[in-house]
């Protein structure tokens, strides 16, 4: 049987997200002890458990047909391979960050400084785009040191909560790029294995949409259904259940999780009462 092979971070939480989400749609795969190589007995895919540095250069020469890597990952292995789907966790940003002690006048304050970095192309695209000459000093690992200890002025590195920056007395002064885990994917994928994508895509989005909505059940008066329509549509229209008792219904639907309190609010100025809010394992629309 054909498979569809999938290279994953083999440790971080990246590949615990990526992981788990695989899990979520269905799928699953003996991957005790940490193999290399883990087959799914349910659906026809493979995975390979690599270091996330090497998945843009595997999925590129086709030993996996898709990884699942962080875009900057990508952008710094300068790898052209098509990105099919971007898939919301493992978000963060690449930026500049400077001693809390200077007083930061702009981008051209990098001009004839050393920047410590481990993403050596992507900063370099950076200060020829914005015409700064400075001294890259590439290093891996603890790169908020190296102001502290005289190895460079400035340092460009990956920022999520900032919390390492600061207890390193450092400070965030330009955001170059965001990034995100992604789906990437070989050039020569077969017809046999886009369909495997794409069912395989089909089910994430499934997993992903249930996670940004809940499913909400309400007791409303019938002379405020209009109303309620308005504040919670569903995805299509919601569910009118008429109760025993008289001129009161049951009210089913969907809403975003992002706009969950600010709804319910809305809904009991309506007069809805009993509101119940149901997560939904998985949504297909």
């Amino acid at each position: 049987m054909e498979r569809l092979k999938i290279a994953v971070q083999k440790s971080g939480r990246l590949s615990e997200k990526s992981l788990g989400l695989i899990s979520e749609a269905g799928i699953k795969l003996d991957n005790g002890d940490r193999k290399l190589i883990s087959q799914s007995s349910n659906f026809p895919i493979e995975i390979l458990f690599l270091r996330d540095d090497d998945i843009p250069q595997y999925v590129a020469d086709g030993v996996a047909d898709i990884g699942i890597v962080g875009e900057n990952v990508i952008w710094e292995k300068k790898f052209e391979i098509p990105i099919v789907e971007k898939l919301g966790f493992a978000k963060c940003r690449l930026s500049l960050a400077i001693a809390k002690s200077i007083d930061y006048t702009g981008v051209q304050y990098f001009n004839g400084k050393k920047i410590a970095t481990s993403y050596p192309n992507i900063l370099s695209k950076f200060l020829t785009d914005n015409n700064i000459k400075a001294e890259i000093h590439e290093i891996s690992g603890s790169v908020e040191i190296a102001p502290g200890i005289g190895l460079a002025d400035s340092i460009f590195d990956i920022v999520s909560s900032g919390s390492t920056l600061i207890s390193n007395g450092l400070r965030e002064v330009e955001i170059v790029v965001k990034s995100e885990a992604v789906i990437c994917s070989t050039k020569k994928l077969s017809d046999s294995k886009q369909k495997i994508l794409d069912k395989l895509i089909f089910r994430l989005r499934a997993v992903q949409k249930a996670e940004k909505n809940k499913y909400v059940v309400l007791n409303a008066p019938y002379d405020k259904i209009e109303l309620i329509k308005e504040i919670i549509p569903g995805m299509k229209s919601p569910t009118v259940v008429p109760l025993v008792k008289e001129g009161w219904c049951s009210v089913h639907s969907v809403l975003q999780e992002n706009d969950f309190w600010e709804v319910i609010d809305k809904l009991q100025e309506c007069g809805a009462e009993g509101i119940l809010v149901i997560p939904i394992e998985k949504m297909i629309v």
